[in-house]
């Protein structure tokens, strides 16, 4: 749970982030430029005032940034680390995987995505409208190959016509396996498991 203080110094340091006073992101975002100042972190007694959550979200909009991020901007603790990074419709060019899923070859940027721990996880941007509602374009996905996936769980795949797809895992057996649209307006798929190169679970997403 962030405190008081906290909260207020992340607001400050996200106002520093985006190059702005607290006043200028309260203005970004849309609310009385006033908003963040300091007179309004404490009632005229000196009891504390809180911002509203609208405004907090209001203000994280506006400077881009998740609550992962903002949590570590008022807490001071950078969790996460750098993955690699390459557009899920560039993934399934030739050079970008080995045989296991793992990411190789030239072409991926570095990304720093915070809540991400796995030596192992790189990162998807996703394009297109395949995986709406649930991903937008621009939206990037995590993507871990030592995790191991189980119906339900949504997951990286990639066949051997080298086509890279992101589904949810439905039913499996010995010989095929359910791979489940995430868009109801695309349709979902029973592929030969023979046709399966790799299969990797995504462990989390940057929204």
């Amino acid at each position: 749970m962030l405190t008081h203080t906290q909260i207020w110094r992340g607001i400050d340091r996200l106002a520093q982030r985006a190059g702005l006073s607290a006043s200028g992101l309260a203005k970004r975002a849309g609310l009385d430029p006033t908003t963040f100042n300091e007179s309004k972190r404490a009632a005229p007694g000196g009891k504390p005032r809180w911002p509203s959550t609208e405004s907090l979200a209001k203000a994280m909009a506006a400077a881009g940034a998740s609550f992962e991020e903002f949590a570590g901007l008022a807490t001071g603790v950078k969790t996460g680390r750098s993955v690699p990074l390459i557009g899920l419709a560039q993934a399934g060019s030739e050079g970008f995987f080995d045989d296991a899923g793992f990411p190789v070859g030239a072409g991926w940027e570095e990304v720093f995505l915070p809540g991400v721990e796995s030596e192992t996880a790189y990162a998807l941007e996703v394009s297109g409208e395949s995986m709406l509602p649930l991903y937008r374009p621009g939206d990037r996905i995590v993507v871990d190959p030592h995790a191991q996936p189980r119906k339900g769980d949504r997951v990286v795949a990639k066949l051997r016509t080298g086509e890279i797809t992101a589904k949810e895992l439905g039913r499996t057996t010995a010989k095929t396996a359910e791979l489940i649209s995430l868009n109801p307006d695309f349709p979902s798929r029973t592929v030969d498991a023979a046709e399966i190169v790799w299969l990797a679970r995504i462990v989390w997403a940057s929204q």
